[in-house]
């Protein structure tokens, strides 16, 4: 059974950056798409980044310019760059593995979650 291992979360300061890995156990991680949603509290889960398979990206607004998904299927592994973290990145993240490309991305797979707090 296939499953999906965050880690990497933790306590940064406002400008800083973390990088979250992704570890998915199974033979299908390298013919699905992986996305990294977040859900902070009192709000809906957003989906943050997706990488398809033939590696290409797609970004929610939010977060442009400052997060890069990254993946190595060498060792089943996906990652979510960081970088100039607000307050407003602060959320549990969560990987996931599954289908439909950059703009029609479908979940199949959840990991548990890391929580991410951006704070002083």
């Amino acid at each position: 059974q296939v499953q999906l291992v965050e880690s990497g979360g933790g306590l940064v300061q406002p400008g800083g950056s973390l990088r979250l890995s992704c570890a998915a156990s199974g033979s299908i991680f390298s013919i699905n798409d992986m996305g990294w949603y977040r859900q902070a509290p009192g709000k809906q889960r957003e989906l943050v980044a997706v990488i398809t398979s033939g590696y290409r990206t797609n970004y929610a607004d939010s977060v442009k310019g400052r997060f890069t998904i990254s993946r190595d299927n060498a060792r089943n592994t996906v990652y979510l760059q960081m970088n100039s973290l607000k307050p407003e990145d602060t959320a549990i993240y969560y990987c996931t593995n599954g289908r439909g490309g950059v703009y029609s991305y479908t979940p199949g797979l959840w990991g548990q979650g890391t929580q991410v707090t951006v704070s002083s």
